[in-house]
């Protein structure tokens, strides 16, 4: 088990559209084991390649929150949106690069994604609720988006001068 670190906005690598994964290979396995790891010792839902500095299109969730309730960890590699419902639905969506920080973002209630699977087949679901606002937040780091750029520009920055000053206070813990 590898807990890795994650990185904290502002950081450029989090700003840059992430390459395909080209093949699944013991490596892209290790990272996805990895980046589950590190997700469920944060706590958090959902985590992206991008967010442990690797700019690969994959990223992990698992958005079963009910005590004692059956795990349900999903890898999906190179995915996209094939389709996305009309109606939208709003959540106060938090991130593990942005931590404590909270706002409410409007995306499609449900979609539906194609990916590749860890075991290199292809892959299709229909996601809703939570499922699908995660689906979609990390979908959006694969392209270089944080949810803070669904925010107005006054609230966007107020959050990123927070960060700022999160790095410099844990840089001189550190």
């Amino acid at each position: 088990m590898t807990i890795r670190p994650i990185l904290i906005h502002p950081d450029p690598r989090l700003k840059k559209p992430c390459a395909p994964v080209e093949a699944v290979t013991p490596e892209i396995r290790a990272l996805a084991d990895d980046m589950l790891d590190t997700m469920y010792d944060a706590p958090g839902v959902g985590l992206a390649a991008p967010q442990v500095g690797v700019s690969v299109r994959m990223f992990v969730m698992d958005c079963v929150k009910e005590d004692g309730a059956e795990p349900r960890p999903m890898v999906l590699i190179n995915p996209e949106i094939t389709w996305a419902s009309d109606e939208v639905s709003t959540y106060e969506e938090g991130c593990l690069s942005i931590p404590e920080q909270y706002a409410d973002v409007t995306r499609p209630e449900r979609v539906r994604m194609r990916w590749t699977g860890l075991d290199g087949t292809a892959q299709e679901a229909e996601f809703d609720g939570l499922w699908a606002t995660c689906a979609q937040h990390e979908l959006d780091h694969l392209d270089g988006r944080l949810f803070i750029d669904h925010l107005g520009p006054i609230k966007r920055q107020m959050i990123t001068r927070r960060m700022v000053k999160l790095k410099r206070e844990r840089a001189r813990e550190g």
